[in-house]
């Protein structure tokens, strides 16, 4: 059986994170969007063997057991016994180490096909506490809709349709390594957020409060070593966005706008500064174009 899975990348209107478990692992208080930029997942079943073998567009991708789609494959052949082996062909558009769940979104679309194609019949609750194992975005990506998302990543509380907005996302040249950020939280200097207030906000669909409570705790910590970060969330705001933050634990910035064309005027004027700019809507949002 040969399914295709559309991988959305995600971004982090809120990203907070309460305190740490005696496990290592982060609390998390994150309101999560998908986007209409998206990878795309080929999966097909191999009957007559029980390998795993991942192909993609990028150079920039591991193939192997590293890469998180491979991983969402073995658990679930593994975890229910299933004799049968699985190609995987990824195509990539979501840019690699962004902040943006790219490697998560293509895990997820695994899940989800594989339990298509193997009659798993798992509810996307429990597709999302199998993606906990594989990294905390993947429960997220599982549902790919806005929410809101606690516990350490697989809690997930859809939030019904999202704001129409535009939204102009710039990925500068720097890579991140989430682990490296994470252990750099300082929870006593923490300063929290008010993720109650934004959902409430967006369920209000109250755009000026949505604005207001925006934000992420990882931001200052990841600009630190990355300055473009806060040299683009700077013109982003200067060429009009109404907010502007970093996503995950960067580098990628994001800002937002109602205005089709404020938001054009933004990417490109972005363009000049930075190589990969995207001009994207929330998933849940009309493709009517808005503003003038």
């Amino acid at each position: 059986m040969e399914i295709l899975e559309k991988a959305p990348a995600k971004l982090n209107f809120s990203l907070d994170t309460p305190f740490r478990h005696a496990d290592g692992n982060h609390e998390w208080q994150m309101v999560m969007i998908a986007i209409d930029l998206a990878d795309y997942v080929q999966v097909r079943t191999i009957p007559t063997s029980k390998q795993i073998t991942v192909l993609t567009d990028s150079g920039f991708l591991p193939c192997d057991r590293r890469n998180l789609a491979y991983q969402a494959a073995l658990k679930l052949q593994q975890d229910y016994q299933v004799d049968q082996g699985v190609e995987i062909i990824i195509k990539k558009n979501i840019p690699v180490a962004a902040g943006m769940g790219g490697g998560a979104s293509d895990a997820a679309a695994v899940l989800r096909a594989l339990n298509q194609a193997w009659n798993l019949n798992l509810s996307k609750a429990k597709l999302a506490q199998i993606g906990l194992e594989i990294d905390s975005d993947v429960p997220f990506c599982v549902y790919s809709e806005p929410a809101l998302v606690t516990g350490k990543g697989e809690l997930i509380n859809p939030l019904g349709d999202f704001p129409s907005l535009w939204i102009i996302v710039a990925k500068p040249k720097a890579s991140v390594s989430t682990p490296t950020i994470l252990k750099q939280i300082d929870y006593s200097n923490l300063a929290h957020l008010d993720v109650t207030g934004l959902v409430s906000a967006l369920k209000k669909q109250d755009y000026a409060q949505i604005t207001a409570k925006m934000g992420n705790v990882l931001e200052p910590i990841t600009s630190k070593k990355h300055p473009d970060i806060l040299r683009i969330k700077t013109k982003m705001l200067k060429f009009g966005a109404d907010a502007a933050q970093m996503s995950g634990s960067g580098p990628t910035v994001f800002g937002i706008t109602q205005k089709y064309s404020r938001a054009q005027h933004i990417y490109n004027s972005l363009r000049g500064f930075c190589d990969e700019v995207y001009l994207v809507r929330p998933l849940s949002a009309t493709s009517k174009k808005e503003g003038s």
